[in-house]
C-alpha cells in the first residue's frame, strides 16, 4: 500500500516492501530588516518569508524489500539536476507548490559478503519551491 511519495520515490508498505519516512520536521522563517538609528533604538521591518524546510530520514534495505542503490539514485538525480517534485505524506499534498532536494546525508549500516551496501539510513533536506 502507497503511503506516500516524493517525486517518483514511493512510501510503501506491503507484505514484501516496508519503505516509510520518519522523524519529519517542517520549519519555516520570517525574515526581518534591522534599521540601525543614530543615538536611539534600531527600527525592525517585516521584509517577508523564507522558503519553509522538511527534513526526514528514510531506511532503504534490501532485507526490507527495497534497493537501496536505485533509491538513492533517484534521490541524486532530484538534487543534482534541482528537479522540483511534490512531497505527498498520506493523503496530504505538502507545501504550497513543490520540493527541491537540498542535501542528503547516507548512513551505510549493512553490507552483503562481497561488501556491497544492502542497508541504509538516509537524512533528507527539502527546500520549498514556489512558482514564479
Amino acid at each position: 500500500m502507497q503511503v506516500g511519495c516524493l517525486g517518483d520515490i514511493i512510501f510503501q508498505v506491503s507484505s514484501n516492501t516496508i519503505k516509510t519516512i520518519n522523524r519529519v520536521e517542517w520549519s519555516g522563517s520570517a525574515r526581518y530588516s534591522k534599521h540601525q538609528r543614530h543615538l536611539t533604538n534600531a527600527l525592525t521591518e517585516f521584509t517577508g518569508l523564507d522558503p519553509d524546510t522538511i527534513s526526514f530520514e528514510m531506511v532503504l534495505s534490501v532485507y526490507l524489500g527495497v534497493d537501496p542503490m536505485a533509491e538513492l539514485t533517484k534521490l541524486w538525480e532530484y538534487e543534482r539536476s534541482g528537479k522540483a517534485v511534490t512531497l505527498v505524506i498520506g493523503e496530504k499534498v505538502y507545501g504550497k507548490y513543490r520540493w527541491t532536494v537540498k542535501s542528503h546525508k547516507i548512513k551505510f549500516e549493512t553490507y552483503d559478503k562481497k561488501g556491497n551496501m544492502t542497508g541504509a539510513t538516509v537524512a533528507v533536506d527539502l527546500l520549498e519551491y514556489l512558482k514564479s
